[in-house]
């Protein structure tokens, strides 16, 4: 009987090893997975300095993390959507719409009534510029929750819309010259995106409240925990009382903002507004944001990672450019980094669901244990 209870405390310790071990490295494992996108910017970092002596220099970092700017407003904004298990389609093209909008207002709006011309002043350009974004946010919340219409199909179709009322208000032409009049009092718009207070780009400023701003909303309100519950379960969280559908039309809204203030800045530094801007920007975003970690179907994704995967894309496109590479080969490496990424995200999947089952394996092996060494708490709780 002795040497039966030792065989089964010895079967039952090493399943424990077993099970703990496994659990170990399966931890590791989703440790590697977090910090892929860190990983990825380091690996890139270096051979990109290894092949250019240009691609660390001080200008050089300023000029590509100003690139990285714009794209990572974007992808704060694309970050809430795709928490809540969205997607948004239509901000490349509204990009370009609220750069159009911007030079449209710029180079003045003609009165015909009162036979005068009207040139805003440029913070009410901005104003309403990122409003016009919001509004085709807007529209995609209303599709959404309202119309009961697919994120896709919605988004979709928005892209579409705002692209060809950029072209209508342009009439496909672009904006040459945004740099104002002094006798006009609308200057002032270049240095939006060609300032450099203490230094950094404007764009860099601006990425950086933003992402304060929306980090703070995902740890510190109700409305980040809402998003998060939504993206993880939205009919759980409905029924417990969370005003899903406001949720949804919210983070439309401050993705299409996002995008108008995206648009602003490259109109700004071009110092023209053309409704072709923005085309494919949408990817961009979409890709920074998987990269960073977050899951396309909801509920898991930060600030942190999303920065992360921005300055990924473009370190990457930038260091293809400073290598003399092909857009058509910078057009093929992009797209196979996104896949990589999405692979990588469901293989962390997997490895967190064996995590847990291993864990759940030793801690009842531990339970088994206590069992068989203390028989009389068995019988008591029987």
């Amino acid at each position: 009987m002795t040497d039966t209870l030792a065989k089964d405390h010895e079967t039952v310790r090493a399943q424990q090893r077993t099970a703990a071990a496994q659990a170990r490295r399966l931890k590791t494992l989703d440790s590697l997975f977090e910090l892929r996108a860190f990983i990825a910017l380091g690996v890139l970092i270096v051979v990109f300095s290894l092949l250019s002596d240009s691609f660390l220099t001080v200008d050089n970092v300023i000029t590509m993390t100003r690139h990285v700017a714009i794209n990572a407003i974007l992808a704060l904004g694309m970050l809430l959507v795709i928490l809540k298990g969205g997607i948004d389609l239509s901000v490349g093209s509204t990009v370009g719409l609220s750069g159009v909008i911007a030079g449209e207002l710029l180079q003045g709006l003609h009165l015909s009534p009162f036979d005068v011309v009207a040139y805003p002043q440029v913070w009410a350009v901005i104003v309403i510029c990122i409003a016009v974004g919001a509004l085709v946010g807007a529209v995609n919340g209303i599709l959404v929750t309202r119309l009961n219409v697919a994120p896709f199909i919605a988004t979709l179709g928005m892209l579409y819309v705002a692209r060809a009322t950029a072209m209508l208000i342009s009439n496909g032409t672009t904006y040459p010259d945004l740099a104002g009049n002094p006798s006009t009092h609308n200057t002032g718009f270049d240095w939006l995106g060609q300032g450099r207070p203490l230094g950094l780009p404007v764009a860099v400023w601006i990425m950086i409240v933003l992402a304060a701003l929306v980090a703070a909303l995902l740890r510190s309100t109700p409305f980040g925990r809402w998003l998060y519950a939504t993206g993880g379960n939205e009919r759980a969280t409905e029924l417990s009382g969370v005003p899903v559908k406001r949720v949804k039309m919210a983070v439309y809204v401050i993705s299409g903002a996002c995008a108008a203030i995206s648009g602003l800045i490259i109109a700004s530094e071009l110092t023209s507004a053309a409704p072709q801007a923005g085309d494919t920007f949408e990817l961009n975003a979409i890709a920074a944001v998987v990269i960073g970690g977050a899951a396309l179907s909801g509920g898991r994704g930060n600030v942190r990672g999303t920065l992360v995967g921005a300055f990924v894309i473009g370190f990457l496109a930038d260091g293809l450019v400073i290598l003399g590479v092909s857009t058509f080969w910078q057009m093929l490496i992009k797209g196979a980094v996104i896949i990589v990424a999405v692979i990588l995200d469901q293989s962390q999947q997997r490895f967190r669901r064996r995590r847990a089952a291993a864990s759940a394996v030793a801690v009842a092996a531990e339970d088994a244990e206590d069992d068989s060494r203390n028989p009389q708490r068995v019988t008591s709780e029987a």
